[in-house]
């Protein structure tokens, strides 16, 4: 590793580790962000270490996938006063559960290798049963390996498979792909190629065109390749990696005699190492009306630019089917001076409209209101 991106990465982390030994850290960090006039920002929950995906449940109850605690929680805010009041741990040392979606009563966890599902979950909070595995067979590989997980309007489980490098060609169709399969396992179908990392999609509410964010390769500077957000339309698509980055980027070492025309274009560009993870089309009305079916994204922040960027949320504007803008919703997680303070992973909307936003480095999640609506 590059010795100046090591010593950036290894300050990220003791600037986090530090603030996750004060107790009053996520209030002290909550009265940094900004929102836009009109919006209030409080603390949901601020017990949930790695706090990394999200889902929601019947009755309100709140899913939360982990990647380096090895457990699933559930959150509930059972006096309905807009604070979680009750967690419970739904798995020990699993495998990276970072993805986490619910559907009929069943929880669903994607674990590096493997995709498990807690049944009759609602009721059995505080004692889960064990989980049943309904598909094992996805590739072992750490780096790369977290994966996200949703149900498509198809009522189909959604997944992908990274790249199991910074940047390479995989020797197995599996690898850099996005995957869809029925919800009990079967029918495994590998629908695009050429996804170096995504970790978070959606599909557009107007349409049903599915989009998702892609992390592009490191180690070619600190502005180049741009991350990405992609929308898939046909079995069978190919999105660049590793020849072509961000449409119009061929890679020094992988490129060749691959043209960039050759692959589907990509529907915005997003900063470099901006490090795009959970995603959400807005489709609630407690919001004013100019985000209706507007796009939010979770930019989790770079670890390997000289300057640090990121650390934020951003909202997609669409015009004619296409984003056409990329406005700051919350940020204050980077400092003037450079402190990491949090860095948000997903968003999931509640059914009052109001947004939660997950933040892995201090283990909280946000909750965004528009209070003149409520």
């Amino acid at each position: 590793m590059n010795k100046k991106y090591a010593n950036v990465l290894a300050g990220l982390f003791l600037l986090t580790s530090g603030l996750a030994l004060s107790a009053n850290a996520p209030r002290a960090v909550l009265q940094q962000l900004h929102v836009p006039d009109g919006f209030k920002i409080s603390l949901f929950a601020d017990n949930v270490p790695n706090a990394r995906t999200l889902a929601l449940g019947d009755n309100g109850i709140v899913y939360v996938g982990t990647r380096q605690e090895g457990s699933v929680y559930a959150l509930q805010d059972t006096n309905q006063d807009g604070i979680s009041d009750k967690r419970y741990t739904l798995g020990k040392n699993l495998h990276l559960p970072n993805g986490v979606a619910y559907k009929n009563g069943a929880l669903y966890v994607a674990e590096v290798n493997r995709i498990i599902r807690f049944d009759n979950i609602t009721t059995q909070l505080d004692n889960p049963p064990q989980p049943k595995v309904i598909y094992d067979q996805l590739p072992k590989d750490e780096h790369h390996g977290w994966k996200y997980l949703r149900f498509g309007p198809d009522n189909k489980l959604y997944t992908a498979v990274g790249a199991p490098c910074n940047i390479c060609e995989p020797q197995q169709a599996i690898y850099g792909s996005l995957l869809r399969l029925n919800a009990d396992g079967s029918d495994v179908e590998i629908l695009a190629h050429g996804i170096r990392n995504t970790v978070g999609f959606d599909w557009r509410p107007t349409t049903g065109q599915l989009f998702f964010t892609e992390n592009g390769r490191d180690y070619l500077g600190d502005d180049v390749p741009p991350d990405e957000l992609n929308q898939w339309s046909t079995k069978g698509q190919h999105f660049g990696f590793p020849y072509c980055h961000a449409g119009d980027i061929t890679d020094p070492e992988f490129g060749g005699t691959k043209r960039c025309e050759q692959f589907v274009a990509l529907a915005w560009k997003f900063s470099a190492h901006m490090a795009p993870l959970g995603m959400r089309f807005y489709t609630g009305s407690q919001f004013p009306a100019q985000y209706k079916n507007q796009l939010f994204v979770a930019q989790h922040g770079s670890w390997n630019r000289s300057k640090a960027h990121g650390y934020r949320v951003v909202s997609l504007a669409f015009k004619q089917g296409k984003p056409s803008s990329e406005t700051v919703f919350v940020d204050g997680w980077l400092t003037d001076k450079g402190e990491v303070l949090g860095r948000p992973t997903d968003i999931l909307q509640l059914p009052d409209g109001s947004l939660l936003i997950a933040d892995d480095t201090l283990g909280v999640i946000y909750k965004v209101e528009y209070p003149d609506h409520l």
